[in-house]
């Protein structure tokens, strides 16, 4: 019986070697595959129970372990579609039947829809800002379509709000005018203290609409001791520059008359109290834009003005760039950029017990743990690196070792089995 049983044992022996080999085999293989992440073989006794002066011998086992966690080397590439990433997580991909899975492969290309997709075949997924900057659904995959950069054409987007924020001397003289032939009268005679900067717009075409913003002060309140009182108010005018006197000068009177009027009240520490919000209403355009002038300040300092619409002019796209936080934009050749969509990552708690499919893709299971997704730098996640590739984690030189070591111990298996044959026939020779 303990013939036979060393003959099964140098089976199972050999068995556990070629499955060593069978992960070595797959990781050389691979060894330049994006993303792809090494497989070992773990090997466990199997022991049989033996009684008195009889040995039953047992046996190997083997379990496959992944090495999932661990990160590739990152080298860098020509193509900004190429993503890497730098830290825990992995990306949401769909395969041709819409079943989310993970990869950390991202060598993503742009197909004949416009879809990124990697060399497998699986479509990169994101939030799209269609509806407004996206929120991540932390639990699950609802939301994420597939990230299309396809921006054939031309794109014009009207402005309906923009954000003015600045500072405003507090040394400035109250305009020695009475508020008939203020600023917003069209009929003022401005002094060095009312200050005029101009903001560029978009109407619906994407045409420019140019803005000019006056602001004047009006008055000044000096606050009783220890009490907050209002320390000033300054009117704030705008007209559209293009019907200036003078052919769009800074003269007066404009043409048309004011199209948003507010006042700007500042507390004794030059805090904004009220006014913030003013709007554009512009009969040319038909357009309504609402302005917030919360940023401003009245400090003893020169007056600064910015101000920073939305909307976009009629530019065609010259590129599609992707940032650290996930987010795809379009860069236009005027220079400016329209978020896309934003690409989220996923992980679960242990990593290298995920199961692994085919095109180097993952799905959680009941020993990996629930996916749990989230933007790129939150949360422990990593960071996206556009133009990058994360490549394998193989050991070449060690696999190579293994595979030397699994033929050794194969041939030693295989002769212990080679004995027992012989064994087994010095028995049968017995009777003649």
């Amino acid at each position: 019986m303990s013939i036979f049983g060393s003959m099964k044992t140098a089976v199972s022996g050999m068995n556990a070697q070629a499955n060593r080999l069978s992960t070595v085999a797959d990781n050389i293989a691979n060894v330049n595959t994006s993303g792809y992440k090494a497989v070992s073989t773990s090997f466990s006794s199997l022991v049989l129970p033996s009684s008195g002066g009889n040995y039953n011998s047992g046996g190997v086992q083997t379990s496959v372990r992944q090495a999932v966690s661990d990160q590739g080397d990152i080298s860098y590439t020509t193509s900004t579609t190429d993503l890497a990433i730098s830290g825990d997580g992995f990306f949401i991909v769909q395969g041709a039947d819409g079943t989310p899975v993970l990869t950390r492969a991202g060598d993503f290309q742009k197909d004949d829809e416009g879809n990124l997709v990697n060399a497998a075949g699986f479509q990169l997924m994101g939030y799209s800002y269609d509806s407004g900057s996206p929120a991540v659904v932390v639990n699950g995959f609802d939301g994420l379509v597939p990230v299309n950069v396809n921006q054939d054409g031309l794109t014009a987007i009207a402005s309906t709000s923009g954000v003015f924020k600045g500072n405003l001397d507090s040394n400035a003289k109250v305009a020695p005018v009475a508020p008939a032939t203020l600023p917003s009268a069209n009929l003022a005679t401005t002094t060095t203290d009312t200050k005029k900067v101009s903001m560029v717009a978009y109407d619906r075409l994407g045409n420019k609409v140019m803005y000019d913003f006056y602001f004047t002060k009006t008055s000044v309140v000096t606050p009783p001791p220890a009490t907050p009182a209002t320390a000033a108010t300054w009117q704030v005018s705008m007209f559209r520059n293009a019907d200036a006197a003078v052919g769009g000068t800074t003269s007066f009177p404009y043409s048309t008359a004011s199209v948003g009027t507010g006042t700007l009240s500042f507390d004794a520490n030059g805090k904004l109290t009220a006014g913030g919000a003013v709007n554009i209403v512009d009969p040319v355009t038909g357009q309504t834009i609402a302005m917030d002038f919360s940023g401003f300040t009245q400090l003893g300092a020169d007056f600064s003005g910015t101000g920073t619409p939305n909307g976009q002019a009629a530019t065609p796209v010259k590129d599609v760039t992707i940032d650290g936080d996930g987010i795809v934009y379009a860069k236009y050749e005027d220079g400016s950029t329209k978020p896309l969509y934003r690409i989220p990552l996923a992980n679960v708690a242990s990593p290298d017990k995920l199961t692994l499919m085919s095109g180097n893709v993952y799905s959680a299971n009941g020993q990996s743990g629930v996916t749990v997704t989230g933007f790129p730098q939150t949360n422990g996640l990593g960071t996206i690196k556009s133009g990058a590739l994360e490549g394998s984690n193989v050991d070449l030189a060690g696999e190579l070792t293994e595979m030397i070591e699994s033929q050794r111990s194969y041939t030693a298996n295989s002769k212990v089995f080679q004995t027992g044959s012989d064994i087994m026939d010095v028995l049968v020779n017995l009777k003649r």
